[in-house]
């Protein structure tokens, strides 16, 4: 672990000085030591660099050093903040925390109780490393309706996506109690979902690594659970899980399965993008626009692409108008509706966009426009919702 990089802020010299020998250590090496408190103008000066720790004697003026806090904190969140005092004061230290201090620490400073707070001011750094890192794209699939074809569409798009792609592809089955991404792909795995949700305090690029099976088109894998439970993981636990895979890989697809609302908006708000599938029916098309309603009514909805499965061309029953008006939103795939070759893919363990099929083209249609090439030419027009 690399030392912290500290600043030390106090205008009594002897208060200072008990601060210095209780840091003394490779914990944390002190960047700049300031003898007055800061104007506001000067703060830029102490935020701008990549400072970890900011440490304040908070007793000469405790509001000027409490201005000092907030605005700091204001200005860089990511900085952790400490102060201390001769006195253990308990309003004082509900103020400190409300300007954003995380640790109070008070006379005499030892230092087994800076040590602490200093681990605690480490890892905190460490998380917001790994928050600043997660860069890769996260593509959502949920579905309007269980049966819908969420998991055929997902793991196929996956496969595409990890052929047409430079860069690495993990797929997440996150439908703990009935998801079955890892019989479409023809994959046994010896590690599931759970094994990561169950142990996030464990969970980091190395371990999930552990977890992950490798399918021969180079996607790697985590599974869902092959029994039945009824474990509900947190939204913190998922939302770490995502964090650590973006970590590694460029594009991350989840199967998101039934999930809470909660574990909903984790999903939705870190997704690049997000795709409801959804056939053309009456109930389908109505818990369709439900969703859209709640998750996609503001600025959300540029998010979305909506993935028509198993379409048939010229409905007579239900028309393209009324499809558009039903979903409040603009359609942008269509999957041709192929029954006999999905389930011959299924039997079989074979992804589908290894053959030339009409949906093969379509799933390789839409894995291209999530990496930024050139769609396939010619028959894809055929099924534009409003070609």
């Amino acid at each position: 672990m690399s030392a912290l990089s500290l600043v030390l802020i106090g205008p009594h010299d002897e208060r200072r000085r008990a601060i210095v020998r209780a840091l003394a250590g490779p914990q944390a090496r002190i960047a700049r030591e300031l003898t007055r408190y800061p104007a506001l103008d000067d703060l830029a000066e102490i935020v701008e660099p990549d400072h970890d720790v900011l440490i304040i004697d908070i007793d000469p003026n405790p509001e000027r050093a409490l201005d000092v806090v907030e605005d700091i904190c204001g200005r860089n969140s990511s900085i952790t903040v400490m102060v201390y005092s001769a006195h253990a004061d308990a309003e004082l230290l509900v103020r400190c925390m409300r300007a954003g201090a995380r640790e109070f620490l008070t006379e005499p400073v030892l230092p087994s109780s800076v040590g602490e707070a200093l681990v605690r001011a480490a890892v905190r750094r460490d998380e917001v490393r790994r928050q600043k890192k997660a860069t890769g794209k996260l593509l959502v699939f949920v579905g309007a309706k269980g049966g819908s074809g969420v998991t055929t569409i997902a793991t196929n798009f996956a496969v595409a996506l990890a052929k047409e792609a430079e860069n690495k592809v993990a797929f997440l089955d996150l439908d703990l109690q009935l998801g079955d991404a890892a019989l479409n792909l023809g994959l046994t795995t010896k590690f599931t979902a759970m094994d990561a949700l169950e142990n996030t305090s464990r969970l980091d690029s190395d371990f999930l690594s552990v977890l992950m099976a490798k399918h021969h088109s180079s996607l790697a894998v985590l599974a869902a659970p092959d029994t039945l439970g009824t474990f509900q993981p947190s939204k913190n636990s998922v939302e770490k899980l995502l964090r650590v895979v973006r970590e590694d890989f460029a594009y991350v697809v989840v199967d998101a399965g039934s999930h809470s609302i909660e574990l909903y908006e984790s999903f939705f708000d870190l997704a690049t993008t997000i795709y409801l599938v959804t056939q053309v029916s009456v109930t389908e098309l109505r818990n369709s626009n439900r969703f859209i309603s709640r998750y996609f009514g503001g600025p959300e909805a540029e998010k979305l692409e909506v993935v028509l499965n198993r379409f048939i061309p010229r409905n007579l029953e239900i028309d393209e108008g009324s499809i558009t008006k039903a979903l409040t939103h603009p359609a942008k795939w269509k999957i041709p509706n192929d029954f006999p070759a999905v389930r011959r893919a299924q039997n079989a363990g074979t992804p589908m966009v290894s053959d030339k099929s009409q949906i093969a083209r379509a799933l390789v249609d839409m894995a291209k426009s999530a990496a930024g090439s050139p769609l396939s030419g010619g028959k894809r027009k055929k099924f534009s919702l409003f070609g």
